[in-house]
């Protein structure tokens, strides 16, 4: 019962609950899609390894694949330092970001027990992340051996740059934006109406005031209004005044 009194409540201002959920999901599309900068995301892969040292078998040995795997966090600070990154303004002039943007905008990541050196770049253009970070990855693996005992680079795959393809920003999701903005707009309205109801103390039917004095309810009147006292003609109903009454106001008054 108490599910159908608190239904009850929510339906009896379903249309409070309505407008502002229509306006928190409209708010939210327009400001996704019309006020918001979109951001781009560019990717490239590196393998780094050392001197390939090869065992009888013609593999890298265990050893030499152990100290490579140690040596992935130093290639991840490393590339976002001022040694490569200043390289690539010097060399790539046509980059805008400087090198203190680029070091922390860049993002490099590897797989567990993994060579492979993960670099992400964000941009407001494709265009933009992607020549930055190729240009970035082409520089490390020219820079790296002078700076550590590593002569064996290879870049796996470069951003693609002008393939024809449209590519989408990673911040904007207009649906999703819609979808989370119907979601927490609806349980704020639900919970502004509770609160209204519950702040609210006066009695608004029988019911109530039956729960409130605890005692039966013998009669209920219903709200009269004018019209109620007028015949079919619109001339109003005389009230008769029994003698010995007091005075009373007539409607009219």
């Amino acid at each position: 019962m108490e599910i159908k009194k608190y239904l009850r409540i929510v339906l009896k201002k379903w249309w409070l609950i309505l407008i502002l959920v229509v306006l928190a999901c409209a708010a939210s599309g327009i400001k996704s899609y019309y006020y918001t900068t979109p951001i781009y995301e560019a990717n490239a892969k590196l393998i780094v390894n050392q001197s390939a040292n090869m065992n009888q078998q013609g593999y890298p040995s265990v050893g030499l694949l152990q100290t490579n795997l140690m040596l992935m966090d130093s290639y991840k600070e490393i590339i976002v330092s001022s040694a490569i990154l200043d390289k690539v303004s010097q060399q790539y002039p046509k980059i805008q970001d400087s090198a203190n943007q680029m070091a922390s905008t860049l993002a490099v990541s590897s797989s567990a027990n993994s060579q492979v050196l993960n670099l992400t770049y964000w941009s407001t253009s494709y265009e933009a992340a992607a020549e930055t970070v190729n240009a970035i990855s082409q520089v490390f693996k020219e820079q790296i051996p002078h700076i550590m005992n590593v002569d064996n680079i290879t870049i796996l795959n470069e951003a693609k740059i002008n393939d024809g393809l449209s590519h989408d920003p990673v911040n904007i999701n207009t649906f999703m934006s819609v979808l989370m903005a119907f979601i927490l707009s609806f349980m704020v309205a639900v919970a502004l109406v509770f609160i209204l109801h519950f702040m609210d103390d006066t009695l608004k039917n029988e019911e109530e005031l039956k729960e409130l004095l605890g005692i039966p309810l013998l009669a209920a009147m219903g709200k009269m209004r004018k019209e109620d006292f007028k015949n079919r003609h619109g001339e109003q109903v005389p009230i008769r005044k029994e003698a010995g009454d007091g005075s009373y106001v007539s409607l009219n008054q």
